[in-house]
Order: structure tokens, then C-alpha cells, then sequence
């Protein structure tokens, strides 16, 4: 009976690193999904999310980056580039449009 080689830690460590970078993949999709050309156009002065988050000049690419955005500087600039008056109003907006 063969005995599968135990992993190297290098090996894992890569293993790690790729299933992060999907695990980001999907979030940003998420993001892009969530905040979709239509729902930005609609509701904003920018065709896409990461157009908006450039106005703002913010770096978002994943739900984590979206978080690390200090809640007031963020709610400024929907005030400021959309229809609505918070960060809460917009991304509940957009959730409920995709249900």
C-alpha cells in the first residue's frame, strides 16, 4: 500500500496563497455583482463601482478593503456621488435589487 507524501510546508504555503487569491476573486466579483454598471448608473454619477471608488480616491477590491475605509470619508462620498446619504442606504439598495 502506497502512503501519500506528507505535504512540505512550502507546498502548503502556496496551497494557502492560491485559495486566497480565489477567495479574493470571488469577493470582488461579489462586489462587481453587487454593484453592477445598471445599479450604478441608475444611482450614481459613475458606470461602475471601482470608477466610483476611484473618484473617492479609495483602493477597494474585496469586502475587507470595502471595510477598512473609514465609515465617514466613505459616507461623504456616496452623499456626494449618488442618491443616497450613507454607505448603509447604498449597499442595502443594492442588495435588495438583486433579490
Amino acid at each position: 500500500m502506497r502512503r501519500n507524501k506528507p505535504m512540505s510546508f512550502d507546498d502548503l504555503l502556496v496551497e494557502l496563497k492560491e485559495q486566497k487569491a480565489n477567495e479574493a476573486e470571488r469577493e470582488q466579483s461579489s462586489l462587481a455583482y453587487l454593484f453592477n454598471e445598471s445599479f450604478m448608473s441608475k444611482n450614481s454619477n459613475c458606470k461602475s463601482m471601482q470608477q466610483f471608488l476611484e473618484k473617492g480616491n479609495f483602493q477597494a477590491y474585496t469586502k475587507e478593503d470595502m471595510n477598512l475605509i473609514p465609515e465617514e470619508l466613505l459616507n461623504r462620498h456616496v452623499a456626494r456621488e449618488t442618491r443616497f446619504s450613507d454607505w448603509k442606504s447604498m449597499l442595502a439598495a443594492a442588495v435588495a435589487e438583486q433579490q
